[in-house]
């Protein structure tokens, strides 16, 4: 694993909390009104983007190359920008579209800064909920939240028969896959919430989080929180999460192998 150092991190988790701020008044200033929605399928499905998610992602490209001219950048609305350098910021503009449309709280500006093709910084920003998760180190993550800085952790103490899991399949595991699985569709208690659940597993309220069919943009930049949280987190084929599809995070060793072995099934 690449692994930046020390005063790098400093620099650029200092970059990254700022670009929070930003990002929370540019929504409160220019984008807190009426918006076009599209769908990019055009009628295979339903996969909306809206004017708001371009404006987003144009406006933190603008940043980053203020910031650092020569970094490459892969957004999920625009065409990647390729450098020779060994830095890349990921970039989902608006997580939870769905729920940014229907006026749910609960959607986010993802980013993460990754070190030759590794997610080392991440960056969860909730303009509406007004906090924001991010790492300053691969062992350091925090929650910044009224204007207080908190330090995160997962719930290392849960175990198998007291663990809370959140878990949402969004219609991409078929109904067929779901009957193989029967023991983790009865341990699906609580909701699961866009970025929002993997962030309350980095806070101890939730022990496994459970997505599918996961982009980069969604899930480097939630990578580098949760391991800096003390979180386990791979591919439901206990593969690099780099690769992105079907996530599982988990608050401990024992609780993860557990459920990588109940999803086994599901898996291939």
């Amino acid at each position: 694993m690449h692994r930046l150092k020390s005063s790098d991190y400093k620099i650029y988790s200092k970059f990254i909390a700022n670009l929070a701020t930003k990002l929370t008044s540019y929504y409160y200033s220019k984008l807190n009104k009426p918006f076009k929605v599209s769908n990019k399928l055009k009628g295979n499905g339903y996969d909306p983007v809206t004017s708001a998610d371009k404006a987003f992602e144009k406006y933190i490209r603008k940043q980053i190359k203020n910031r650092f001219p020569d970094h490459q950048v892969i957004g999920e609305e625009f065409p990647q920008k390729k450098t020779k350098s060994d830095f890349t910021w990921v970039v989902d503009p608006i997580d939870g579209t769905r729920s940014f449309v229907i006026g749910n709280p609960t959607w986010s500006n993802l980013i993460s800064l990754n070190y030759r093709g590794e997610p080392v910084l991440g960056l969860a920003n909730f303009p509406v909920l007004k906090k924001y998760y991010f790492n300053v180190s691969d062992k350091i993550s925090y929650v910044s939240e009224n204007g207080k800085k908190k330090r995160i952790r997962v719930n290392k103490a849960a175990n198998f028969s007291n663990m809370k899991v959140s878990a949402a399949f969004h219609g991409y595991l078929s109904l067929n896959k779901q009957k193989k699985i029967p023991k983790i569709l009865k341990l699906m208690q609580f909701p699961c919430i866009d970025a929002l659940s993997y962030t309350h597993l980095a806070e101890g309220k939730v022990d496994v989080v459970l997505q599918c069919a996961n982009k980069i943009w969604d899930i480097h930049p939630i990578i580098p929180i949760l391991r800096a949280a003390g979180a386990k987190i791979n591919t439901w084929k206990n593969d690099n999460p780099v690769k992105a599809g079907n996530i599982i995070c988990s608050s401990n060793k024992s609780i993860h192998n557990k459920i990588l072995k109940i999803l086994k099934p599901v898996a291939k």
